[in-house]
């Protein structure tokens, strides 16, 4: 292991939302959802995060990032935590994840047909009456 491996980083919750680009209220949500573990206290008072914190929230962030549910998130976060899991295990979640976002994307494509249709109703014309609005405002 190199030199970096052994740097004891620390940040405040500030630092570290601007450490992983999200904001510090995000941090916030995640703690009282219990995604994340509460961080120690400095002297000052002031939210203190190791770098496995700062891990841990990027796991998080990539996890939210590919559309897992706060309930899915937590459950992986809990296996991690146990370590109590097999790849097996995580597959099979991953494998039911990306149903759930099959599902997502044949639902999106169902609106975009939708919003197509209505489109064409309409047109660019200057008709004073819009048929996107009767057609959804009934």
């Amino acid at each position: 292991m190199g030199a970096a491996s052994s740097d004891h980083t620390e940040f405040t919750r500030g630092q570290l939302a601007r450490a992983t680009g999200c904001g510090a209220e995000t941090i916030r949500y995640y703690e009282s959802n219990g995604l994340l573990p509460p961080p120690r206290r400095a002297a000052n008072g002031y939210r203190i995060y190791d770098d496995e914190g700062r891990k841990r929230l990027g796991f998080v962030l990539q996890l939210r990032g590919l559309g897992f549910t706060i309930e899915e998130t937590r459950r992986l976060c809990s296996l991690l935590d146990n370590e109590n899991y097999s790849c097996g295990e995580i597959h099979d979640i991953a494998v039911e994840h990306i149903g759930g976002v099959q599902k997502k994307i044949r639902e999106l494509q169902k609106m975009q047909r939708k919003l197509k249709d209505l489109a064409e109703l309409c047109g660019t014309g200057a008709k004073p009456n819009c048929p996107i609005i009767d057609a959804l405002y009934v």
